[in-house]
């Protein structure tokens, strides 16, 4: 809480924002709309993933409870810093119902957000090709996208053959669905951009989403409230975006998650 009270009090002095609001009051509901569709599709494409991995386990989940136990874990993801609290929910309620040993459960969470990060990580590194870096060092960047692209895939691999070898044949769908989700995301970003006006010059700030993502999902601030936003704005002076409009669209996309998370709280998992 601390942090985030801090990441938002420091985001909101560098920020104009009178302007930052005259920003989200001009954004196209139509575009908000589809954005928001794309993000409830992306998650059941999550929800999907990550019922693949107790599968492996010998967990047989049927897909409609499964969708419910994951809109529940979103909710309670919402209170706790990098979304910890559902996944710790998940793990403490199939180990109550279904006695499955809490190790191979948290395996099944760990590796569902590790695959998501995996490919959310090559996504960056793909963009960050396309992005013109202020820095003297441009260069360089340019070529750690090309390196990340290459080594991730090996990476990722070499840890799930070192710890997870278990899981290693739902590496494809695995893999696939995360594509899947990440995808849908990105279009959701961008539906986001193109209801606040943003129109050639969206590829700066879909790099910075998927940099603000990957910071999010560090255990430091409330639902990754904050710290989006203060990657958004540091990220003003080398990659040329605007900083209330890039903050205006960080917490719409944050308002987005929650419109979706809030699901969680009509649902009830049950054996």
């Amino acid at each position: 809480m601390l942090l985030t009270g801090a990441a938002l009090y420091l985001v909101f002095n560098k920020i104009d924002t009178k302007a930052t609001w005259r920003v989200i009051q001009s954004a196209h509901m139509g575009w908000l709309l589809l954005a928001w569709l794309f993000f409830i599709v992306s998650k059941v494409f999550s929800a999907i993933r990550l019922n693949i991995y107790f599968k492996d386990i010998g967990l047989q989940i049927a897909e409609t409870k499964n969708l419910k136990l994951y809109a529940i874990g979103m909710f309670y993801n919402l209170f706790l810093p990098g979304g910890i609290g559902g996944d710790g929910y998940k793990v403490y309620l199939l180990n109550k119902l279904h006695q499955k040993p809490v190790k191979q459960l948290i395996n099944c969470v760990l590796l569902d957000r590790g695959n998501g990060l995996a490919v959310l990580l090559w996504l960056m590194f793909a963009l960050m090709l396309f992005v013109n870096i202020r820095l003297d060092f441009f260069l360089s960047f340019y070529w750690l996208g090309w390196l990340g692209l290459v080594l991730l895939p090996f990476g990722f691999y070499l840890v799930m053959f070192l710890f997870f070898r278990s899981f290693m044949g739902s590496i494809p769908s695995s893999t696939g669905y995360s594509f899947l989700n990440q995808v849908l995301q990105l279009f959701s970003a961008f539906f986001i951009l193109m209801s606040l006006g943003v129109g050639q010059q969206y590829i700066p700030y879909l790099f910075v989403f998927l940099v603000s993502s990957t910071v999010s999902v560090l255990p430091l601030t409330i639902g990754g409230v904050g710290a989006r936003e203060l990657v958004f704005v540091l990220a003003h002076d080398y990659v040329g975006i605007n900083e209330n409009v890039a903050v205006a669209f960080s917490l719409l996309f944050f308002l987005v998650t929650v419109m979706t998370s809030v699901s969680g709280v009509f649902f009830k998992y049950k054996e």
